[in-house]
């Protein structure tokens, strides 16, 4: 949890050593097409960890009622901050062009962060089921209004709600990030993710849009989110993660000079 004070494995496969990045979507596809079979993995091991907090979010606002669902959904939700936590220093490994051994990486991540992470995770968890919900009244919503002629109330407050999702979507990555590599206090933490989100804001906006644009769609229509579910289970976390990546990563990386220090490390345990 440390910043670089574990034990980082030798780099995987990259680019040669004087050959420059691409950029943009160039840089995009590149990493998609070299590393897809290690996204995929991602994606399933993490829909793994969140299988029993939708489950108990679904039954149990089915059997138990919506506020009972929510709780032990919630409580469920222990090991997701962990698990984002090892999802999102993966992927900035990938972007580092030093892949590896997926799920030792995974683990060792979700070891050395979950009972940091644990509460934000929870936090994070409960936004998105309350999100959800609230997306799929407007969505029934606006379908009988279109059916029938109902009026529809309160769309300011679902601006409101998308605004706040847009906002989340800007922290989110900072928060994770921080925990992968810096040895801060959650506090600390939060305080620096919402600072960093504000301070490059064209970056964070651009993050959160492209990584938020395929689940504010599938949240707005319920049916094309439970087609779309199997291709959600394979790599629609990674593909959303890495869109984002590709902003706020740059800036992390700029802030708290990760691939430099990384490369020092490295050097310094090549002389020894």
């Amino acid at each position: 949890m440390g910043i670089f004070s574990r034990n980082f494995d030798k780099p995987g496969p990259g680019v040669q050593k004087d050959e420059p990045r691409k950029k943009g979507f160039a840089r995009f596809f590149e990493l998609l097409l070299r590393d897809f079979a290690d996204l995929v993995k991602l994606n399933v091991m993490f829909c793994i960890v969140l299988i029993p907090s939708v489950a108990a979010f679904i039954f149990g606002s089915a059997f138990l009622g919506m506020i009972i669902g929510f709780v032990v959904a919630l409580i469920f939700a222990f090991p997701v901050g962990g698990a984002l936590t090892a999802y999102y220093y993966y992927i900035t490994k990938m972007m580092r062009d030093d892949p590896s051994y997926v799920w030792f990486e995974f683990k060792r991540k979700f070891l050395e962060n979950y009972k940091q992470a644990a509460p934000i995770g929870i936090l994070c968890i409960g936004f998105a089921y309350a999100q959800i919900m609230l997306w799929v009244n407007l969505f029934y919503t606006l379908q009988a209004a279109l059916e029938y002629g109902a009026a529809v109330d309160n769309l300011l407050w679902y601006l409101l709600v998308f605004l706040s999702f847009i906002i989340f979507m800007m922290i989110l990555p900072y928060i994770f990030m921080h925990f992968a590599y810096v040895n801060l206090g959650t506090l600390q933490i939060l305080k620096n993710s919402v600072m960093m989100a504000f301070g490059y804001l064209p970056r964070s906006i651009m993050g959160s849009i492209l990584g938020g644009a395929l689940w504010f769609l599938f949240i707005l229509s319920p049916p094309i989110a439970m087609m779309a579910a199997p291709l959600i289970i394979l790599f629609g976390v990674s593909i959303s993660l890495l869109l984002s990546l590709m902003w706020v990563w740059p800036v992390f990386n700029k802030c708290f000079k990760v691939e430099e220090t990384l490369v020092e490390r490295e050097q310094e345990e090549t002389r020894d």
